[in-house]
């Protein structure tokens, strides 16, 4: 059962969402609203999950996708399960989106994201398409991020091999 100070605060996902301009190359949001629904950790994600599914603004889907970039930061688990809810996002243009898919990915390392990363990079290089801050750097860092960790499950799996039995 959801409780109703959960319900309020995703009920107002998308509202008082200041986008990035000249003077601020970053969005703002309601950090009450966030840490509140933070707290909830894994109850909260169901619930968030149904919001993405229905965002129809750029503003609601940054806070969504920003609240979810709040818990991976706090650990909560099963995130990366949202993955086909996230993915309709893959192709939106928006750099601001672009980002937060980014930093989310980056930090799930869900396999199926590697090619829409490396799909929003090219669009940026040869489309950029945001005039206060690069989204390249935040979409190649994330890609970065998986090449290291391929890297690392490559270097475990050989000198497994290479070791002689016990």
């Amino acid at each position: 059962m959801i409780n109703s100070s959960l319900q309020f605060n995703i009920s107002q996902l998308g509202q008082n969402v200041i986008l990035p301009d000249r003077q601020r190359p970053y969005c703002i949001f309601d950090d009450k609203k966030t840490k509140n629904i933070v707290n909830e950790g894994e109850k909260a994600l169901p619930y968030i999950d149904l919001f993405l599914k229905s965002a129809n603004t750029e503003e609601q889907v940054l806070d969504g996708l920003q609240v979810l970039d709040k818990m991976l930061d706090n650990k909560v688990k099963g995130i990366d399960k949202m993955y086909p809810t996230l993915s309709r996002f893959n192709n939106v243009t928006s750099p601001n989106v672009q980002v937060f898919l980014a930093g989310i990915y980056r930090k799930t390392l869900v396999p199926d994201a590697f090619g829409p990363l490396n799909k929003m990079l090219l669009r940026q290089t040869f489309m950029p398409n945001s005039p206060y801050f690069d989204p390249t750097e935040e979409i190649g860092g994330a890609i970065m991020e998986y090449l290291k960790n391929q890297a690392d499950i490559n270097s475990i799996t050989v000198n497994s091999k290479n070791k002689p039995p016990i």
